[in-house]
């Protein structure tokens, strides 16, 4: 038994000692829920964390790329096997995935263990030539596990959400490909002390009824300086919704802690193409931050390749919304017919309470590659949390294409950037609005940098393609980086979204 369901087991034996035998006898049991999950991390946390076990052994030791994917879950052996809504497959430990977690199932109120049993994967014998030992590996725990629903075809069972590795999980919806992740917590990142990386622990999975068109999952979060109970309400479709319930218990004081982080990974795009030899015009999962502030402005910050760790900080008050997004979605955009990046998903997190003052923070750090994520966002409180105390936070995640905000404003389709012609020493902008929502009168445009200047600036409707294109020049005067900022202004206000960049000189 490990150390988390011990301590489910304890908690349930402690409720029913406190009732004299004639009520327990009469009791009904009680379904378990999220605050059974938030009692057991409040019990982590009032003791010293303990790390969990990672040493891989016998046929899961030291396995490669190839030979990890040689591992495949059987279907036959799915638990909710006869579902036509809904299937569970189970990960297996091996590569990088080092930490176990427990895995329950949940049917009609009642917690059911499931225990790790690696008779449950096929081993594909190309990878493994002198066949698995499965004695040995009999001691080892679950990774994680899929979730999959007919989300593209009603006779197809695809993937719509994998929980794997630390506290990520990532997800789809109709029409998209896996690629940017969500996390349970983010702590420390970006910071000169180092990141911190919380684990899931343990999972409960309810089985879904016939009539259900969501799958309903507790997760107990834990790390060295914060435990935590997760309840996420999984709805595939055109969105992909997670309905979000989170509380945290800090074993000491917080400062650097992310809520609802999102990760990306950006390498180029047109703003920055002249860093990277390759056939593609860009590289990416996301091309930009986009926010909804508490006082209802909506802000767009296009991502960039710096040669810096690059983090940014946008304060706000109960923000209404904010999301990594990939706005760019023809196959010109990057023409990779392999990676497919257009079809990567948009994420967006949606507040459902107050999250009083704080930052929406952007890290950006420097790859070389495609391979890392290098993007983070999340949601930073001004007042850090303190030991011994229990914070609440509820919030939407949604996968999308698009962002779900039909508010009527231009938004940005494309930035470009490049060395003036005529001014070696100024970098020339060009950033193309959403054309359709301008009227006959040209707007005025407003733009600004936190150092250096702005130099010639003009603004050219392009109706073929659809675009109202502002193109100026910046010049940095010394400036080692900047903030750049551009809104479209009207008689009445600002009609377009509000435009923002970073420039650092590498």
């Amino acid at each position: 038994m490990t150390a988390v369901n011990a301590l489910s087991s304890s908690l349930g034996a402690a409720v029913a000692q406190e009732l004299p035998e004639e009520a327990q006898a009469a009791a009904e049991p009680k379904p378990f829920g999220f605050e059974d999950v938030a009692e057991m991390a409040r019990e982590l946390a009032a003791n010293p964390y303990q790390q969990p076990g990672t040493e891989l052994v016998g046929s899961f030791a030291n396995l490669s790329y190839d030979q990890y994917r040689g591992i495949r879950f059987r279907r036959d052996r799915d638990p909710w096997a006869g579902s036509r809504d809904f299937a569970l497959d189970l990960l297996p430990p091996g590569a990088i995935y080092r930490e176990p977690v427990d895995i329950n199932l949940v049917d009609e109120g009642v917690v059911i263990p499931l225990k790790f049993d690696p008779h449950m994967f096929d081993f594909d014998p190309a990878q493994f030539p002198d066949g698995v030992d499965y004695e040995t590996i009999g001691s080892m725990g679950w990774s994680g596990f899929r979730l999959r629903a007919p989300l593209n075809r009603p006779d197809v069972m695809d993937e719509i959400a994998v929980f794997q590795g630390a506290s990520y999980f990532r997800a789809v919806s109709r029409g998209t490909l896996y690629g940017l992740s969500a996390r349970g917590l983010a702590i420390g990142t970006g910071s000169a002390e180092g990141e911190e990386f919380p684990l899931f622990r343990a999972f409960w999975i309810h089985k879904p009824s016939e009539q259900d068109r969501s799958v309903l999952i507790y997760a107990l979060l834990d790390s060295r300086s914060v435990s935590g109970a997760y309840e996420f309400r999984i709805t595939p479709g055109a969105e992909t919704i997670f309905d979000t319930r989170v509380a945290l218990f800090p074993r000491q004081e917080m400062r650097n802690i992310g809520i609802a982080p999102l990760t990306s990974m950006y390498w180029f795009g047109p703003t920055d193409r002249s860093r990277v030899d390759d056939y593609r015009t860009a590289v990416h999962d996301s091309d930009g931050l986009q926010m909804l502030t508490g006082g209802e402005q909506r802000l767009w910050r296009v991502l960039s390749g710096h040669g810096t760790l690059q983090i940014s900080a946008f304060m706000d008050h109960d923000p209404l919304g904010f999301g990594l997004a990939q706005r760019a979605r023809d196959f010109e955009s990057y023409k990779d017919a392999e990676a497919r990046y257009e079809k990567r998903p948009s994420a967006w997190i949606a507040p459902q309470d107050s999250w009083g003052k704080g930052t929406v923070t952007l890290v950006e750090i420097p790859v070389d590659n495609e391979f890392n994520d290098n993007v983070v966002a999340f949601w930073q409180p001004s007042d850090p949390l303190l030991g011994g105390s229990r914070y609440d936070f509820n919030y939407i995640l949604t996968f999308s294409s698009e962002v779900p905000d039909s508010a009527p404003i231009s938004r940005v389709v494309e930035t470009m950037s490049g060395r003036a012609v005529n001014n070696s020493n100024a970098r020339s902008y060009i950033v193309d609005f959403d054309l359709g929502l301008f009227g006959a009168e040209d707007p005025v445009p407003q733009i600004r940098a936190s150092a250096g200047r702005i130099g010639h600036s003009y603004l050219l409707r392009l109706p073929e393609q659809g675009r109202m294109r502002l193109a100026f020049e910046y010049l940095p005067e010394g400036a080692k980086f900047a903030d750049l900022s551009a809104v479209l202004n009207g008689p009445g206000g600002a009609l377009s979204e509000t435009w923002i960049a970073r420039w650092t000189r590498e």
